[in-house]
């Protein structure tokens, strides 16, 4: 999960994953250039926070807690 430590959509997603038992690192964009630059591609140049990236190479912005949840069943087999 990219984040920022201003970002209040970063800090209420962090606490939904949190409630609802699913695990998940974070990066800072301000302290990690590189993400940074990631976020910037998967979202049009835009640094957009939270952006999420999931292990199929694909991303969402700004995801709801069920979308996340989807997207997660949707990747399990």
């Amino acid at each position: 999960m990219y984040t920022t430590s201003w970002c209040g959509y970063c800090v209420r997603l962090k606490k939904g994953l949190d409630q609802a038992g699913i695990g998940f690192d974070e990066v800072n964009i301000e302290q990690d250039e590189s993400a940074a630059v990631r976020v910037m591609q998967v979202n049009g140049g835009n640094q957009t926070v939270p952006t999420l990236e999931f292990a199929d190479g694909s991303a969402l912005t700004n995801p709801t807690l069920k979308q996340v949840q989807e997207k997660l069943a949707a990747l399990t087999p």
